[in-house]
């Protein structure tokens, strides 16, 4: 397990600190993610009047595009506050959203009836897409042997892959994203690797797998940077950018309007993530998920950076409950308690210890800058 550094330093205006080891610091201690949101995040952020102009703009880009159709978009629903709160949002905009849940087997029941309150509340076709556990439990095995730090991968990977081949299979070409800067403007870069690199996915189960991936469907790399934007003309566009998006407030609003239970922690409507987060990342890779997550609310002005220093100070987890779901997740997976902790002592790796799609990225982006310089703009129809 990782131990963290006594001479750890972090930052005088967020608290995201040196277990980023890419992280740096100005004269005056403030860290470069800060420094990145104020100069370049900050500009994609629209939390005004310019915001409700430009977002007006694009909802009737989406209706124009789904005319004639039952559905003009499509929406992912986990259950938790930012895709919940988008949802309600897009029923307040007169939007026609495909709404799919992705069911990877760890469900929290809180989450459960969140959803079935949102989509009774909003009058919404909901489409549940079961995953086969059995490839699911193999691929999350191979992650945890593969020792690597984002073991959110499997899960992460198939909920986005299912949106975009529902969304083709319905020819819907808008995509809604609840991902937002005022809540996810700070990231650690260097903590994990790509939710979409298929390549990653496929060599780390190649290496550690049992079974084939026969119904876990993935998303290649020219699907997500070709296919699906250039052929198909599909868009991925985040609502919650354009309006001054306050996760607090947004969950008093859920609560009130469809009668919402907020979950103990962030992410809490999935077991695996609740124990991934709060116990396996802190304890073998020093990466405490609560920083880069309060690090946003303090530079989107939600949150003072003594509040969040509070709360960094509170513990993870109860030690009665973390043994509770330490024990939940043993079962799931059919894995011994001792078998977790061999996993938990077991060598870290990095994910580029694998094969990535890395080298493709890198060569795409040259092409990309070659043909803006041709062409004298910007291209960015990706997200």
């Amino acid at each position: 397990m990782q131990i963290p550094d006594s001479k750890t330093q972090t930052c005088s205006l967020c608290v995201m600190d040196s277990s980023d080891p890419e992280i740096s610091f100005d004269a005056n201690g403030v860290c470069n993610h800060c420094i990145e949101f104020d100069t370049v995040t900050r500009h994609n952020w629209f939390p005004n009047a310019e915001g409700v102009e430009r977002w007006a703009a694009i909802v009737e880009q989406i209706k124009a595009a789904g005319r004639g159709q039952e559905y003009d978009c499509i929406l992912g629903l986990s259950g938790g506050v930012d895709s919940s709160y988008l949802a309600i949002k897009v029923n307040e905009w007169g939007l026609r959203p495909l709404v799919v849940h992705v069911d990877a087997g760890w469900n929290s029941e809180l989450a459960v009836a969140n959803i079935e309150a949102l989509v009774k509340h909003c009058n919404y076709d909901l489409h549940t897409h079961v995953v086969d556990w059995e490839e699911m439990r193999d691929l999350h095995l191979a992650y945890l042997h593969a020792g690597i730090s984002n073991q959110d991968v499997p899960q992460d990977h198939i909920f986005f892959s299912s949106l975009y081949h529902f969304a083709t299979k319905n020819k819907i070409r808008y995509v809604l994203s609840g991902g937002n800067l005022a809540t996810e403007g700070v990231f650690p870069n260097a903590w994990h690797g790509s939710a979409m690199d298929a390549i990653n996915l496929k060599a780390i189960h190649r290496k550690y797998g049992k079974r084939k991936l026969q119904n876990y469907k993935t998303i290649s790399f020219f699907q997500y940077y070709i296919w699906y934007p250039f052929f198909k003309k599909m868009r991925t566009v985040r609502p919650l950018n354009y309006m001054p998006y306050d996760k607090a407030k947004a969950l008093e609003e859920l609560e009130k309007t469809v009668g919402y239970k907020p979950y103990a922690r962030k992410h809490g409507e999935s077991q695996f993530t609740k124990v991934f987060q709060n116990y396996y990342l802190p304890e073998k890779f020093g990466y405490d998920k609560r920083r880069p997550h309060l690090s946003s609310l303090i530079v989107s002005g939600q949150m003072s950076r003594d509040e969040a220093l509070v709360k960094l100070g509170e513990p993870l987890y109860a030690a009665d409950e973390l043994e509770i779901d330490i024990a939940y997740f043993c079962k799931k997976l059919q894995i011994s308690r001792e078998q977790f902790d061999v996993f938990m002592r077991n060598p870290i790796h990095h994910y580029t210890d694998f094969p990535t799609w890395g080298g493709r990225y890198r060569f795409m982006k040259k092409i990309q800058n070659f043909m803006a310089r041709i062409m004298g703009k910007k291209i960015t129809v990706y997200s």
